[in-house]
């Protein structure tokens, strides 16, 4: 079993920076691809990035590209998920997730993931 817990949500303007994080006390988080979903409200869920279990390999969508960098530290069992420049329609209930997964790609499909956060708010305001 493995708990996710993500920080590091809140309340900005268009064009500030936030940093999430999202932490987890298992010991096998370096075996684990790692991703950042939202969900906004009456929208389905979103993926808006992926690492590999090293961190070598990074995945975006179009919609954050450039803007979001996700990371790990495998050494403090953490990802984060920088994101800058952020607009009103980034706003949502930003997600971690966790796919066993030691190959070089990640998924973007959220049914590959087994573990998950309970969720942060980030609100941007125009």
């Amino acid at each position: 079993q493995m708990q996710l817990v993500e920080s590091g949500g809140g309340l900005v303007r268009t064009g500030d920076s936030l940093r999430l994080s999202c932490a987890t006390s298992a010991r096998t988080f370096s075996r684990y691809a790692m991703a950042w979903f939202r969900q906004a409200p009456g929208k389905e869920r979103e993926f808006v990035a992926g690492i590999t279990w090293s961190g070598d390999n990074t995945y975006y969508p179009d919609s954050v590209k450039g803007r979001f960098t996700i990371s790990r530290d495998n050494a403090k069992n953490t990802v984060y998920l920088q994101m800058n420049s952020l607009k009103p329609e980034d706003t949502a209930v930003y997600y971690c997730a966790a796919d066993l997964n030691l190959g070089m790609i990640v998924s973007s499909t959220s049914d590959e993931y087994t573990y998950w956060g309970q969720g942060t708010q980030v609100t941007v305001s125009s």
